[in-house]
């Protein structure tokens, strides 16, 4: 790892472009199945400990917004950019996505006495603030170190020190430990499960941390030379953070819902897997075709997030003929003998190519909206 502190002449990585695209096509998939009722297992969130396919989902967001920190801002100290003026550009852009998270659950009714404050694009938010300072101000050693402190603080908050009113905590079952209580205490406005919220204010923490482990993948990135040994570190590290998870599973259980340490290392250590996979088949192979579908939604990736939730309004909600679109499609195709499970699947995959269309319009016209 000498070589860290070695820079490379930065290029374009069409594999990280791509990377972000598909994990924000696989959001829109996991998010909109045809019928909730019917839906199979893998892309459904774990129900508590556990991760499923739909697990790694956010968690790759996450890790890739760092990889893009640490590429976008070093390239800009590089040039000689003051830091005062990302400051304020970071500052803005953390805003506007925030308020977009909050415009997204108040949309359609805008009914402002149940606003949930946090959710999936506030804490993107949150973690891009973070993580921007953090990288602006901070060297690649103290960004391992933030990091280490933080999984292993939460950890022993989370599994060690008595919870008021509870006792010791219980990570077997929801409500029985410190980010539970946190959020019913502290968060006003509604929570995504009533007592508590999977994007709450004490599993932020370590949600940051995958963040900064993107931050530090990036660095690796550019400060090692040789492409093949890139690699090689790239796909080390990765199996070893996956490795650790999966270890650190026994004391402290891998979960979604609480953002657990060893859910950091676990899907960090993916993350970077699969990100060294596609700079394996994309920039040194050249295999770039299959990335086109990924590369048109990775190009305005929140914006296309944003808009597949408005679009769900009339999908789901209005009724045309007595019933909703949804409902229309999955009628359709079951009465005809397809599974159910099937059915609901293929129309997530039709929905996510519709909302691929005016992403394909944007990209076409060189429009990027940056939020």
């Amino acid at each position: 790892m000498s070589e860290m502190s070695t820079p490379i002449k930065q290029k374009r990585l069409i594999s990280l472009d791509a990377l972000r695209g598909l994990t924000i096509a696989a959001m829109v998939i996991v998010n909109d199945p045809g019928s909730w009722n019917s839906v199979y297992w893998p892309l459904l969130h774990s129900e508590w400990n556990g991760c499923t396919i739909t697990d790694l989902v956010f968690p790759f967001f996450l890790f890739i917004v760092g990889v893009s920190i640490t590429l976008a801002y070093s390239k800009r100290l590089d040039a000689g950019a003051p830091k005062r003026s990302m400051y304020k550009k970071i500052l803005i852009r953390s805003l506007n996505i925030y308020l977009l998270g909050i415009f997204l659950w108040l949309f359609p009714q805008f009914d402002f006495h149940s606003i949930r404050w946090v959710g999936v694009l506030p804490r993107i938010a949150v973690v891009f603030l973070a993580c921007a300072l953090i990288f602006l101000n901070t060297n690649w050693k103290q960004q391992i170190k933030i990091g280490a402190i933080i999984l292993v603080v939460y950890w022993i908050v989370m599994a060690y020190i008595p919870v008021p009113g509870i006792g010791k905590p219980d990570l077997s079952v929801p409500g029985k430990n410190w980010a539970n209580f946190l959020d019913l205490q502290l968060l006003p406005g509604v929570l995504w499960q009533k007592t508590w919220d999977p994007e709450g204010l004490l599993s932020t923490f370590p949600a940051i941390v995958s963040g900064i482990i993107g931050m530090l993948i990036g660095k690796l990135y550019l400060s090692v030379k040789e492409e093949n040994k890139r690699l090689v570190w790239l796909y080390f590290i990765g199996f070893s953070m996956f490795l650790a998870g999966g270890l650190w599973n026994w004391l402290f259980p891998i979960n979604k819902n609480l953002w657990t340490s060893s859910y950091v290392l676990y899907t960090s250590g993916l993350g970077t897997l699969a990100l060294a996979t596609c700079i394996l088949i994309v920039d040194m192979w050249g295999y770039t075709k299959w990335t086109f579908l990924g590369r048109v939604y990775g190009a305005n990736a929140i914006t296309s997030y944003v808009l597949a939730g408005m679009l769900t309004v009339i999908f789901y909600e209005f009724k045309f003929g007595g019933s909703a679109l949804s409902g229309r499609f999955m009628d359709g195709l079951t009465s005809v003998g397809f599974d159910p499970r099937f059915a609901s699947l293929l129309y997530a995959v039709m929905y996510m190519l519709i909302i691929f269309v005016p992403a394909l319009i944007l990209y076409r016209k060189k429009i990027f909206i940056k939020v």
